[in-house]
């Protein structure tokens, strides 16, 4: 017998439980079942991200995943820590670092199909050798997001604000680095530590570290 018929026991007469106690049973189930059910389909999901990089390639991510969730229906929270900073700032000049990163494909955005196609394998030691390599590396990525019809950082950070999603500071970060909320763009929803995000992400549904 459920735990709801025993409680219930001392209003019903022992001898209908007796009787129809497996009725009983497969009632409350029912009735839990689909109150379970309901609760589910009301609730409105949730997402958490914890936004560490400060590269151009790296700040697609989480405001890529930011802007789809909330245009979902679902609440987003990003905090921003470390040199995820740099993603909140008023001016953003991020760029894009392809030394150490071999998983990272060096795209020609101008030429024929054939040629744009082609992945350049640069070895470490010449990026590294090369001055102004990285300053290249990022405009080769901007105009290769151009040409495809990709939003920018900036754009896409305005939907994530328009779209009210909660873009949190790390106050650590921000006393550690030695910066000033003046530098940070005004829609900034909360300064706070790790301590204090930290439930946010376990609550939410979708927990997510870049």
């Amino acid at each position: 017998m459920s735990k709801l018929a025993e409680k219930s026991s001392g209003s019903i007469p022992s001898e209908l439980l007796q009787k129809h106690g497996t009725e009983l049973d497969a009632w409350f189930d029912d009735r839990f079942a689909k109150k379970l059910k309901e609760v589910e389909e009301n609730k409105t999901p949730s997402l958490a991200i914890i936004a560490t990089k400060g590269t151009m390639d790296w700040a697609y991510p989480p405001f890529i995943l930011a802007s789809t969730a909330s245009a979902l229906g679902w609440d987003v929270s990003v905090f921003f820590t470390f040199y995820g900073l740099e993603l909140l700032k008023k001016e953003l000049n991020l760029q894009v670092s392809p030394l150490g990163n071999p998983g990272m494909p060096m795209k020609m955005p101008f030429g024929p199909e054939w040629f744009q196609g082609i992945n350049w394998n640069i070895p470490n030691a010449v990026m590294a050798g090369v001055p102004g390599f990285e300053k290249l590396a990022t405009g080769l990525m901007k105009k290769t997001v151009k040409n495809n019809g990709v939003a920018s950082i900036q754009e896409l950070r305005d939907v994530c604000v328009e779209a009210g999603v909660n873009l949190v500071a790390c106050q650590m970060t921000v006393d550690l680095f030695g910066y000033s909320r003046e530098d940070f763009i005004p829609e900034v929803k909360d300064w706070i530590g790790a301590a204090s995000f930290l439930p946010v992400a376990q609550q939410s549904d979708v927990c997510l570290f870049i």
